[in-house]
């Protein structure tokens, strides 16, 4: 299954981002573990590529394991020499083309959103989701009917819920979702959470 697919089924991406490596690693596998089946590490993670590179040993070959706030080619190298198989930006990027993997670009307004597919985006990584929330993706839906959205900043599980109905593919969700488990904190909650996300994206009220 590819990543667009994976989100159109799934309806979650899980957004990791943490100053303790070892604890980001530990992250990534627990929520691997709770059924997330899309999974993001932040560049801006410590020693990401690092985590990267380790999650993709433990996960395997065909995990959905992606690199985020790629905000260049020299990133996206990096990150898919490490071991990811899918590129998340925040922002419009030029030049991801060459390194074959699926990217999910970042833009706000309906002008970035023709830029960024012109530059081959697979999907809109909505963002900052929260500046407009539910109601404004709405409106982008009109005359957008076609293009995968994927809300990401501020989406907690009411919002995700909201922004599922209005037409997104799948929501990010970074710490609503992980909380403080990629810096040390207890990993019982998080499976708490991804499991009260995973409801919310089969559809059921948070």
């Amino acid at each position: 299954m590819n990543l667009v697919e994976s989100l159109r089924t799934h309806r979650l991406l899980a957004i990791v981002r943490g100053k303790d490596p070892a604890a980001a690693l530990r992250t990534v596998r627990t929520l691997a573990e709770e059924g997330i089946a899309a999974i993001e590490v932040s560049l801006t993670t410590a020693d990401a590529l690092s985590v990267i590179g380790q999650a993709r040993t433990e996960l395997g070959p065909d995990a959905l394991l992606g690199a985020g706030t790629a905000r260049s080619a020299a990133d996206a190298a990096r990150a898919v020499d490490a071991g990811a198989s899918y590129l998340v930006t925040p922002a419009l990027v030029d030049g991801l083309e060459p390194y074959g993997v699926p990217v999910l670009m970042g833009a706000l307004t309906p002008s970035e959103i023709e830029v960024a597919l012109a530059r081959g985006a697979d999907a809109i990584k909505l963002f900052p989701g929260s500046l407009g929330g539910p109601g404004y993706l709405r409106a982008l839906r009109d005359p957008f009917p076609d293009v995968p959205f994927v809300p990401v900043g501020g989406v907690d599980a009411q919002a995700a819920r909201a922004y599922l109905d209005f037409g997104a593919i799948a929501v990010g969700v970074g710490s609503p979702l992980v909380g403080d488990a990629a810096d040390g904190g207890d990993l019982a909650q998080l499976r708490a959470r991804a499991a009260e996300f995973r409801r919310v994206a089969a559809g059921e009220t948070p």
